[in-house]
């Protein structure tokens, strides 16, 4: 029977096993998806199989920065303490060096690491180490000089909040400051031009609604709102934030005057938009009594 990719992701998605392993499952039951469990599970590989389901929120994003690339990965785990297990550390640092040469998260999970694919790696650690895991995302950028800065460091290049700053001209010190900055203040956008347009007309709106409620006529409205929206921008955009290492001027002014331009900026943060489970510690244990 063919193996096609729609099976392998059936039993991915089932199990929480690699994709090699779950490909050589297929395989050798001739497609049938049961067998296929089964066969896994007498492999050693149900354990993390039934970490699968876990929330994973915690972990680190891990940078790494060649010539003028650069690339962030955020690989998760369950709770905060594995993040500062060296095996682990060692792992995504291994999966961050791998993410260099591939374009996004899919590809990675299919690079080469260590003569395994980077997927199973994840699901061999997930069975090592007793937590499940995931590599959620990565990013890459490019310029004639990147930049980067760990936040809540946890080993070299590692650590909660990681991000990297492009540039065209300048050097790395400023580069460095400029990805500083981002880390403190998580700009939406880098300029106006490039923020989400109904980001932009949802604030619009209601700015409009509450110079209305002022009363005063409509053309005073509109000027009202011109110079709300410029104040808006100044706030979500990178450039035209206040720069942290000096207020009174920009970052995209404190670029130019180090002879550069920001050209874009990843930043990624642990667990950034997942939805943690909330744990009743006192009714875990009235259940347990009862």
């Amino acid at each position: 029977m063919a193996i096609t990719a729609k099976m392998v992701k059936e039993l991915r998605d089932t199990t929480g096993a690699g994709m090699m392993d779950a490909k050589k499952a297929l395989t050798e039951t001739n497609g049938d998806m049961e067998a296929a469990v089964d066969w896994l599970r007498t492999k050693g590989l149900a354990k993390a199989a039934k970490k699968a389901g876990r929330t994973a929120a915690e972990g680190l994003v891990g940078v790494k920065v060649e010539g003028g690339v650069g690339v962030a990965v955020e690989v998760n785990s369950e709770t905060d303490f594995v993040g500062k297990n060296a095996e682990f550390q060692e792992m995504v640092t291994g999966i961050t060096a791998a993410a260099m040469g591939v374009a996004d998260t899919e590809a990675l999970l299919a690079a080469d690491m260590d003569g395994a694919t980077v997927a199973d790696v994840v699901t061999a650690k997930i069975a090592t180490i007793g937590e499940n895991m995931s590599v959620r995302r990565m990013a890459k950028i490019e310029g004639d000089v990147v930049g980067s800065y760990i936040h809540t460091a946890a080993a070299d290049g590692l650590g909660r909040i990681g991000v990297l700053v492009a540039l065209k001209g300048g050097d790395e010190a400023i580069a460095k400051q400029i990805a500083m900055h981002v880390a403190a203040t998580n700009p939406a956008s880098l300029g106006e031009d490039d923020l989400d347009q109904s980001v932009v007309d949802r604030e619009k709106s209601v700015l409009t609604e509450q110079a209305r409620e002022s009363g005063k006529p409509e053309a005073v409205i509109m000027k009202m709102i011109v110079g709300r929206m410029k104040k808006f921008f100044s706030e979500v955009t990178l450039v035209n934030q206040a720069f942290v290492m000096n207020p009174d001027i920009t970052v995209g002014q404190a670029a130019k005057d180090a002879g550069a331009e920001v050209l874009g900026f990843v930043r990624l943060e642990v667990g950034e938009g997942i939805a943690k489970k909330e744990e009743d510690f006192a009714a875990e244990v009235a259940s347990m009594a009862g």
